[in-house]
């Protein structure tokens, strides 16, 4: 029952992990501002917009939250799924909410992607 548990929260964390990397890459765009540093006498000055921020402060605890999940996984194992996940998630976000095109290479690349996450997994259901 322990672990039952246990991996319930491994996959909750690797679903939060997802959501604030994917919204930290949606809100970065939408704030359509890279950001600009400046120093003026001696001040150092970065200007955002607050979209932007919200998605550098979300794709930030992304990558604090994805180094507690590195440390519970296999390296070689998590690291090609939570990526390729996201590299799905994001090609299909950019169609939803930028109306971006996704090309025939697009969809394959995806659709291997998807046939490699669960070739990885299909030793650990085994």
């Amino acid at each position: 029952m322990k672990q039952g548990r246990k991996n319930t929260m491994k996959l909750i964390l690797i679903i939060i992990y997802l959501v604030l990397t994917l919204s930290g890459l949606i809100l970065m765009k939408k704030g359509g501002n890279p950001g600009s540093l400046s120093i003026t006498n001696g001040t150092a000055n970065f200007g955002v917009s607050l979209i932007s921020l919200a998605g550098l402060v979300c794709y930030l605890c992304s990558f604090l939250l994805f180094t507690r999940i590195v440390v519970m996984f296999d390296l070689s194992y998590i690291m090609p799924i939570c990526t390729g996940i996201v590299q799905v998630l994001t090609l299909v976000a950019s169609k939803i909410i930028f109306k971006e095109n996704i090309t025939t290479a697009g969809i394959i690349g995806a659709t291997l992607v998807i046939i490699g996450i669960v070739v990885m997994n299909w030793k650990q259901a085994a």
